[in-house]
């Protein structure tokens, strides 16, 4: 496997790939909940200044009315990404009115699941689909798990690359089945290495006891109001944040042995009845408490830390969209939001992901055997829960390996990756983001989830107490700082048309919610 890394690496380095390798795209996706200045969760809409969440491109929602979700549009550099978050933040922050956004990634307070709003959307059928499916999501998997806020990393090699890339590899496909194929071995190695991402970067290592609504749980008690472990990174991605709990059950699992598989298997869950979701019924006194009573109601509700995904169209099921045009681009969703910057991801973050993007498609990729399906899963709840313990051990191949020694081997190879991104962006950016996560590596104390419990012993507050100050920190910052005329011109005028095409969107409308639902279902047999 190194040998073949080392090669495809080589041909990269003496090929003239620098404009190519410049030009990759980077978007960002972040959540934060709205939340009262006592820390909990928003009973209010969606602010009226932020535009509709229906429609608007950068400002929406996900789970909850009050899970608000930023998207930034595909940005060419790691400066530009930030920037356009920022700007974003600040313009949501001069509109938020006695609320505050909560800088972590676990909610706090969370006063039964009642107190969880649904996301509303309005009254066109596109909206009361998004609301019912969220509905489902609530009744599947209770409504606490889904207002964990987390941040997505989005990034696409440029079409210039791809074809100098298949090009340099003597491959004749057509472009795109190519494209899919490398996007889809990029999948496999983040599924294999994605363990190291919350061991970096993981930063819920406690949460507040209201989250688990008094419910038994193996978790220590930090103080009388926080859970926590002593090594966790990130309980958000251990077991009881957000997981696909009836995979066992039901024997559907996503396979990434290729797109077409990967999307076979995913149809196969959306039109699989599933006995336990039956019970719940599906539309009951005339309101659809689920979009259906399959494994999925729609593919995006298999919960995974990678996606290969494709630009929607219109009303496209995600699934059709990749079988029509391939893999446009890969999101990473197992980052915690970073409490320690206002933005919530830092470049420095940012710089290294992108040396990883590039590391797990020049490294050899072959499919996962289930064994080695088995490790992932396991490797990544460890980290999770344990990450930081001195000793611990995960499952590669047939050994077990410290991480350790695992997580300096594989950065140790990242380094000429770095150095590669670096001479094409004229900068040192990627080598310093690597060089800093190997101090990590060998003093687990420099990792945000150990900054964040060392700070909370320190200062002697709890998780609530802790986030409740990071996020008034980051209320000031805000407050204090300047958006420029012509952005604030930009975002209202965003508003506007968010607002205006929703309307449009309600009075098209010319089908009942039964017959659009059906036609929506539809698709995957045409």
């Amino acid at each position: 496997m190194y040998q073949l890394f080392k090669k495809r690496l080589s041909i990269l380095a003496a090929s003239n790939f620098e404009e190519a390798l410049s030009s990759s795209k980077i978007g960002l996706e972040k959540e934060s909940l709205r939340v009262t200045p006592e820390g909990s969760i928003s009973q209010m809409p969606h602010p009226k200044a932020w535009g509709s969440a229906l429609t608007h491109p950068q400002i929406t929602t996900d789970f909850s009315e009050a899970l608000t979700e930023l998207i930034t549009p595909p940005c060419n550099s790691v400066t530009e990404v930030i920037q356009s978050l920022d700007d974003i933040q600040n313009f949501i922050y001069r509109n938020l009115d006695n609320e505050i956004l909560w800088a972590t990634s676990m909610p706090c307070v969370v006063e039964g699941e009642t107190s969880i709003p649904l996301a509303q959307y309005g009254s066109s059928n596109a909206a009361q689909m998004k609301t019912a499916y969220r509905r489902g999501l609530g009744l599947r998997y209770g409504r606490s798990m889904q207002v964990i806020a987390g941040v997505h990393f989005n990034y696409s090699f440029s079409d210039e690359f791809w074809q100098l890339y298949q090009s340099l590899n003597n491959n004749s496909d057509d472009l795109q089945d190519f494209i899919s194929d490398q996007y889809m071995g990029v999948v496999r190695n983040l599924l294999r290495y994605g363990w190291l991402v919350p061991y970096l970067f993981g930063a819920s290592p406690a949460v507040c006891k209201s989250f688990l609504h008094g419910k038994k749980t193996l978790l220590q008690e930090f103080n009388s109001n926080t859970y926590y472990e002593p090594y966790a990174t990130s309980l958000r991605l251990g077991d009881i944040g957000y997981q696909n709990s009836k995979e066992e059950l039901t024997g559907i699992k996503a396979c990434y042995d290729s797109l077409d598989a990967y999307v076979k298997s995913l149809q196969c869950a959306i039109s699989t009845p599933y006995s336990g979701y039956e019970a719940f019924g599906v539309k009951v006194d005339g309101e659809y408490q689920q979009l259906n009573a399959n494994i999925l109601q729609i593919e995006n509700e298999y919960y995974s830390s990678v996606r290969p995904k494709q630009i929607l169209q219109d009303n496209e099921m995600p699934s059709i969209a990749l079988n029509k045009r391939g893999i446009a681009y890969v999101e990473l969703r197992s980052l915690d939001v970073n409490a320690f910057d206002p933005h919530g991801i830092n470049s420095e973050q940012l710089y290294f992901l992108e040396v990883l993007m590039l590391f797990c498609l020049l490294h050899e990729s072959p499919v996962l055997t289930m064994s080695e399906i088995f490790a992932i899963d396991e490797n990544l709840l460890l980290v999770a829960h344990k990450g930081r313990q001195p000793g611990l051990k995960l499952g590669r191949g047939d050994e077990k390996i410290s991480l350790q020694d695992w997580a300096s081997e594989l950065c140790h190879e990242m380094k000429s990756v770095a150095y590669l991104l670096d001479s094409a962006n004229y900068c040192e950016n990627y080598f310093s983001s690597v060089k800093s996560q190997f101090a990590a590596i060998y003093d687990p104390d420099l990792t945000p989830s150990a900054r964040m419990l060392a700070d909370m012993r320190e200062r002697g507050e709890g998780f609530y107490h802790h986030a409740k100050r990071m996020s008034q920190h980051h209320y000031q910052y805000y407050k204090n700082t300047v958006l420029a005329d012509e952005k604030v011109t930009f975002f209202n005028k965003m508003t506007t048309d968010s607002i205006q095409k929703q309307l449009q969107m309600e009075s098209e409308d010319d089908v009942s919610f039964d017959s659009y639902l059906e036609n929506y279902f539809n698709q995957k047999r045409q």
